[in-house]
């Protein structure tokens, strides 16, 4: 029997590592013999309970190696990780290098590997924003026009990656010079499915907040774009509030460690209303379980995350997204989610237009649950 192919999987936001969660199901569950899997966490993220809870709660090998790179200017963080992720792959002498989106980490992976020759694999490729100015999307796009395997969720992100010049007949195996695309679903959407029964059987989220499904909005703001701008946070609190005395309903926020942080740069009035009202449940964040639970049992999801807004379509929940484009345009043009910016009256509007809406459809733009199994099964046959 031929030795298993060597895969690292490169993560370091939240995000990713549950991402990742789904490659390592199918890997222990199917693949075991035709793939070993070496998980490099660099760090990126490094709030306990933004990596650690996950890494545990989801059933996620621990990582091998841990750069602990932490926080920081985006060259001198992805500079950090470029040295630290070399000198592993180096070690390691993977077949493939695995990465995730759009985040530094992503970036980093992608550079380290094809420089050292190293196919690279991109999960969640062909994602476009069209807004050069968000750091994602310089990210996602070197990182397509690096890899050897590209696998997009959509038919959308085929369209795009088509646009700019690649071969999408889906046959493989492919180079860097010539890479090998495919249209697999999302991930997420596997993961959606098989940890949605486990969240009913072990989150107490509902309990823990004294909420009632129905009766609360969830709300996630973490985008810098939104964080680090004193007017543009005030406007979306100032929005919540409104939203808030419109609905009689309850606000949940589970706070990222950076709009924590920031809040306190908000206008004191606005600061004063959000502490006097009860209905303003800020927490610390929340494990992924806990999410799906809120996710579920929400009226309504307003948030700047690109994972939550497929989130909210995959358990048919009406979207507000703090962001001016999204790359997830397909829920946007179905009309299950309404792009309102950092704006109060905007993000106001859209609530009340969602909520007026009875006529909400869901098509499989996001395949059928198995894309992590397609995905293995092409490292298994197309790496050379």
């Amino acid at each position: 029997m031929k030795n298993p192919k060597k895969i690292i999987t490169v993560i370091g936001a939240r995000p990713q590592i549950i991402k990742a969660s789904a490659i390592s199901r199918a890997i222990q569950t199917t693949f075991p013999e035709q793939l070993q899997e070496v998980i490099v966490h660099t760090g990126q993220h490094y709030d306990e309970n933004m990596s650690a809870l996950f890494f545990e709660e989801l059933h996620i090998p621990q990582p091998g190696y841990n750069l602990n790179i932490g926080s920081g200017l985006h060259g001198a963080q992805t500079g950090k990780m470029l040295e630290g992720l070399e000198q592993i792959f180096i070690a390691e002498r993977p077949d493939a290098v695995i990465v995730y989106g759009d985040t530094n980490s992503t970036i980093a992976g992608a550079l380290a590997a094809v420089k050292l020759h190293i196919p690279v694999v991109h999960i969640e490729a062909g994602l476009r924003s069209f807004n050069k100015s968000m750091p994602e999307e310089i990210n996602r796009i070197a990182c397509d026009h690096m890899s050897t395997l590209l696998f997009t969720p959509t038919r959308t992100g085929l369209e795009n990656l088509e646009k700019e010049g690649f071969s999408v007949e889906g046959t493989g195996p492919g180079s860097a010079d010539n890479p090998a695309v495919y249209q697999c679903g999302d991930i997420m959407y596997d993961n959606s499915l098989y940890f949605s029964t486990i969240s009913d059987e072990r989150s107490s989220v509902l309990t823990d907040l004294n909420l009632k499904p129905g009766d609360f909005v969830l709300c996630t703001i973490h985008r810098d774009a939104n964080t680090d701008h004193a007017e543009k946070l005030g406007s979306i609190f100032e929005a919540l509030l409104e939203i808030q005395q419109l609905s009689g309903k309850k606000i949940v926020l589970p706070l990222h460690p950076r709009t924590k942080g920031k809040l306190n740069e908000v206008k004191e009035e606005t600061l004063q209303r959000i502490r006097e009202n009860a209905s303003i449940v800020m927490t610390d964040p929340v494990g992924f379980l806990d999410v799906i639970a809120l996710e579920k049992n929400a009226s309504m999801i307003i948030t700047d995350s690109g994972g939550l807004q497929k989130e909210a379509y995959f358990f048919r929940k009406p979207c507000i997204i703090l962001r001016p484009q999204t790359e997830w345009v397909e829920i946007v043009e179905n009309g299950n989610a309404l792009l309102a910016d950092a704006d109060k009256t905007k993000i106001v509007a859209a609530y009340n237009r969602l909520i007026q809406k009875d006529d909400f459809t869901f098509p499989a733009f996001y395949g059928d649950g198995r894309a992590a199994f397609f995905i293995c099964e092409k490292l298994v046959n197309d790496l050379k």
